[in-house]
């Protein structure tokens, strides 16, 4: 039997990571995508996937909305038959300093960030139930952990989806269903290269192993906890920062 992954945000870098590795790890993997309905840009990324030799599905859905994602879901479970792994790895950052943060800022995060855990867990909780399996990652960050001047609502976000994961690890671990959380640090993404030199340098002096975070190796954790090697670790949150934060 081949297990069902859908994957949050799987077109973005992290996520591609991450859809790449669990298909080469033979599951068959959807990756999920809202991005404002870039259809187009999805669809593109698919079939590069495929020219690749990764035949993966894509599936729409605004995982801020609860009745977008119940559809979303319905979808996938409807064609492959279950939804079996859940990487809750969508996101978005809209920064300010709290002082001159609008309500906007603050709902934006929060919705898109911390409801759609609970929108994407909640439509596909009630199936790994019926079926006495699931694998749920969510994929906070280490300013969940320490937090950031400049990103209150991020990091009240990402610190939020770590409380759901433990209090729904404890509600399933005897049901066959393990919840996890992964907080990254800076992770070399599109999105972090981007950044202006003269900052990214001192982001990257600021981590003890002098370097960003491959995509790759947040794969490589994502894929050890789905798998049956990590069925005995639930509610656990893994840092992967490169020393930059301990606790």
């Amino acid at each position: 039997m081949t297990r069902v992954a859908l994957v949050t945000g799987g077109t973005g870098g992290i996520g591609t990571a991450i859809c790449e590795k669990l298909y080469d790890d033979g599951y068959k993997v959807v990756a999920g995508y809202y991005s404002s309905g870039k259809h187009l840009r999805a669809r593109a990324w698919r079939d590069k996937q495929k020219e690749n030799g990764r035949d993966m599905d894509i599936a729409f859905g605004d995982i801020g909305d609860y009745n977008s994602t119940a559809e979303c879901v319905k979808g996938i479970v409807d064609k492959y038959g279950s939804l079996d792994i859940l990487i809750n790895n969508g996101g978005i950052t809209r920064d300010g300093y709290f002082k001159k943060m609008a309500a906007e800022q603050w709902r934006d995060v929060i919705k898109t960030n911390l409801d759609s855990t609970f929108n994407v867990t909640r439509a596909v909780y009630n199936g790994m139930l019926d079926n006495g399996y699931g694998r749920i990652v969510n994929i906070s960050s280490i300013n969940g952990q320490k937090g950031q001047a400049g990103q209150v609502n991020y990091s009240a976000a990402k610190a939020g989806m770590h409380g759901l994961s433990k209090a729904l690890a404890q509600e399933c671990a005897d049901k066959g269903i393990t919840v996890n959380t992964i907080s990254p640090g800076y992770v070399a993404t599109p999105m972090v290269s981007a950044i202006k030199p003269e900052i990214l340098e001192k982001i990257i002096a600021a981590v003890p192993m002098k370097r960003l975070g491959k995509p790759e190796e947040i794969a490589g954790l994502v894929s050890y906890l789905v798998s049956d090697m990590a069925e005995f670790i639930t509610g656990a949150n893994i840092a992967i920062n490169g020393g930059q934060h301990m606790s």
